[in-house]
């Protein structure tokens, strides 16, 4: 039995300036709605580099200093791991742009319920700000899919 599995591992980052956040308003259809910039970890990159490029891609920023402050996994229908770490981050530089992935903007964290949100984006900023959670984890059970933060 094989004690190691494929895995395809993403990042995510939370980019604040006082009560604000940036945020992507994504078009895809696989995950639409306000989201944090980031993507896939390439082939050979390190973590943290592959948040600051997404980013850059993203939004035109550059990130300094990301910190890990979290995770999400779940299992994609191919069974591989899917893994996601969440990073936050109060220093940039740079002139804010929109990429491909869609719109960039601030908006304050109290006036998020009034957009349209992607999937998890509340539960995922729950862990990223919290001193004692730090990892969603999504699971079957009796054919249904649930999750917990722990």
């Amino acid at each position: 039995m094989r004690k190691t599995e494929k895995c395809i591992i993403t990042n995510i980052c939370l980019i604040y300036k006082g009560s604000k956040i940036l945020v992507v308003d994504r078009k895809k259809k696989d995950w639409p709605g306000l989201t944090l910039p980031g993507g896939h970890v390439e082939k050979n990159e390190d973590f943290n580099q592959s948040v600051i490029r997404e980013v850059k891609e993203e939004t035109g920023l550059t990130i300094k200093n990301p910190f890990l402050c979290g995770i999400e996994e779940f299992k994609t229908k191919k069974e591989d791991r899917y893994i996601m770490l969440f990073y936050k981050t109060n220093k940039f530089s740079g002139k804010l742009r929109s990429s491909k992935e869609g719109e960039v903007f601030w908006v304050d964290k109290k006036d998020l319920n009034k957009y349209k949100l992607s999937l998890d984006l509340l539960r995922i900023i729950k862990v990223m700000e919290s001193k004692t959670k730090s990892e969603i984890i999504y699971y079957s059970e009796n054919k249904k899919w649930k999750s917990k933060i722990v």
